[in-house]
């Protein structure tokens, strides 16, 4: 790995204005809990990631200590898929009775969440902890709505340009400088070691594909008097989404295989010493380090169209938040606490690769793990983030953007058309 740190206190420039992870807006669930339970189980819903293990063994000790400070309560965590996740919320939402009373969500779900009263408004408690004076001004954006606070940030997260070392090296390639060199080296991989993908793409790998659109100056929408248009139609977006969808086929990624892949799916190739290349993030380094790639692969800033320039990343990231409805609440602050606080974050870091949102556990990190540097340089690049609005939890869930690679890697649409289509379904969510 690169064996200089650059400074992560730019890092609090990321704007976390929302996850890496996106979720539905699910309905109400109509009403918060009618009491305050200090005993009895409680619950808790956790994302499950790529190689989780070492996420289980942090929560299982900050559990371990939680349940010895209460003789009475149990806790019960459940690790659920990010990418069926929406349904599983949503449920939860509805039904009060057979729900969580603290979930891990994306950045991306905050505004849809507490419009559909889903989150309790932890204001009071935010501001009574101690440690919040330390999470950096950005990432507390992302629990943020209409001034008020309903969760803590967990990590955040940013995504860069892994590749194989010992592949670049046999192959005689030099660690791309642009996206086209990305391509070529993409499909030399392919060529010279047909068994490999050159870079692992997926058709619904939102937040890998994203870069390509903003990197060729697209945007996702734009707002004019208040009022948030799509543009995934425009020139510009249009020429990222050819980039990205060029990607797919036989020469690099088979579309057969590949539409249907998800960010997950792309870590679990390269990891599995599948892939030549990966668009993934800090929070996947577990994952590599797990599988067969590891001590053959480095890290780069995913380049830009021209050298020098770093393709804008997803500002990523997710939160813990108390459900509405939870009949524990206290303990489910408590909790909340002890999960995304300095000590579990830090553990978290050292794991699973989560870069933390305070702001002096976060430099304390960087000044020892080279590791962080591209991640850092990503940021310092300035990030992006999608529409900050509870219609994107919809636009989400709804498969909007997939459905359109998708359809653009199989052949079934045009770029024009398929990006029409996707301007159009996100221009009536935004409307409703």
């Amino acid at each position: 790995m690169k064996s200089t740190v650059r400074t992560a206190a730019s890092l609090a420039a990321l704007a976390l204005t929302g996850t890496l992870l996106a979720g539905c807006a699910p309905s109400t669930s109509g009403g918060g809990p009618q009491k305050d339970e200090k005993s009895g189980t409680v619950r808790v819903w956790l994302f499950r990631e790529v190689g989780n293990k070492p996420k289980e063994d942090v929560v299982r000790r900050v559990v371990r200590k939680f349940e010895k400070r209460h003789d009475d309560v149990r806790v019960d965590v459940q690790y659920i898929p990010v990418d069926s996740r929406a349904e599983k919320i949503k449920g939860a939402f509805n039904d009060p009775a057979s729900a969580p009373d603290l979930i891990e969500y994306g950045n991306t779900d905050t505004a849809g969440y507490v419009e559909d009263g889903g989150l309790a408004d932890v204001s009071a408690e935010f501001a009574d902890w101690p440690e919040a004076r330390e999470v950096d001004p950005t990432a507390r954006k992302s629990v943020t709505v209409g001034g008020k606070v309903y969760g803590a940030p967990f990590f955040v997260g940013v995504r860069a340009l892994y590749y194989r070392t010992d592949v670049f090296r046999d192959l005689g390639i030099e660690p791309p400088r642009t996206l086209d060199e990305v391509a070529a080296a993409a499909r030399r991989i392919r060529a010279e070691r047909p068994g490999m993908y050159g870079i692992a793409v997926g058709g619904a790998y939102t937040y890998g594909a994203l870069p390509f659109i903003w990197a060729h100056g697209g945007e996702l929408a734009t707002k004019k008097d208040g009022t948030l248009r799509a543009a995934v139609d425009s020139a510009r977006a249009r020429r990222g989404i050819a980039a990205y969808t060029r990607l797919f086929g036989d020469d690099n990624c088979p579309a057969a295989k590949c539409a249907e892949m998800s960010g997950n799916d792309n870590v679990e190739a390269f990891a599995a010493g599948k892939a030549g290349m990966v668009v993934a993030g800090d929070f996947n380094r577990r994952a590599m380090e797990d599988g067969r790639v590891d001590g053959d692969y480095d890290v780069v800033p995913l380049p830009g169209t021209e050298r020098g320039s770093i393709a804008p990343a997803f500002a990523g990231g997710n939160n813990i938040g108390v459900l509405k409805s939870s009949s524990h609440r206290t303990l489910a602050v408590e909790l909340m606490r002890e999960l995304a606080g300095k000590a579990t974050q830090r553990q978290l870091f050292d794991a699973m690769g989560f870069l933390p949102t305070f702001t002096d556990t976060r430099e304390q990190a960087a000044r020892e793990e080279p590791f962080v540097e591209p991640f850092v340089e990503t940021l310092d690049a300035g990030t992006e983030f999608v529409p900050a609005t509870p219609a994107w939890a919809e636009i989400d869930a709804s498969l909007v953007l997939p459905t359109m690679f998708q359809k653009i890697a199989g052949k079934k649409s045009g770029v024009d058309g398929a990006a029409g289509e996707a301007a159009r379904k996100m221009d009536e969510a935004f409307a409703e």
